[in-house]
């Protein structure tokens, strides 16, 4: 629980450990992630390079100096005309959900991507995912597609949707 005030900031080399915590937590414990082995910390180590290289933001969320959440996007397709929408993930420690702090990093992650000239944000969202669902919605985020039985986790099929957030030109 959130003591004080979330301060959001970009991600540096030291919030790694924190991110593979918060990260892993998501593969092994929830839907979120459509993954079932946990990463390493060269995996995540990997993952910032590859995001700093391609000048794509990490940003964390802090709470009394302790990382509590962190959101990026990244490429959406890798052809070329694709190059102007992005897809955004957003997680939250589990001893922090339920505070509002994934609205906290998506503000600034929007504002990102406007600033870089994108056109357009797709978020992966679980069907079964209300919250995330409503915290999207609740951004101007709306549904374009529900994709059935594509990921198979925890011995059932799982559906995926996606929303879109289209940027004002």
């Amino acid at each position: 629980m959130t003591t004080g005030i979330i301060n959001i900031r970009n991600a540096n080399e030291d919030d790694l450990l924190a991110i593979l915590h918060i990260y892993n937590d998501a593969i092994l414990n929830t839907t979120a992630v459509y993954s079932e082995l946990p990463h390493t910390i060269e995996m995540r180590q990997a993952w910032f390079a590859d995001k700093l290289n391609n000048g794509f933001p990490v940003l964390v969320a802090e709470s009394a100096g302790k990382v509590t959440g962190f959101c990026t996007y990244g490429h959406f397709r890798a052809w070329p005309c694709y190059r102007y929408t992005v897809e955004h993930s957003v997680y939250v420690d589990p001893l922090f959900r339920g505070q509002g702090i994934g609205k906290l990093l998506l503000r600034p992650l929007i504002n990102k991507a406007q600033q870089n000239g994108l056109h357009a944000m797709i978020a992966g969202i679980d069907s079964g995912n209300q919250v995330s669902y409503h915290l999207h919605q609740s951004l101007g985020f709306r549904q374009v597609a529900h994709f059935k039985e594509v990921g198979f986790k925890f011995d059932r099929w799982l559906d995926l949707l996606f929303m879109e957030l289209l940027f004002d030109k």
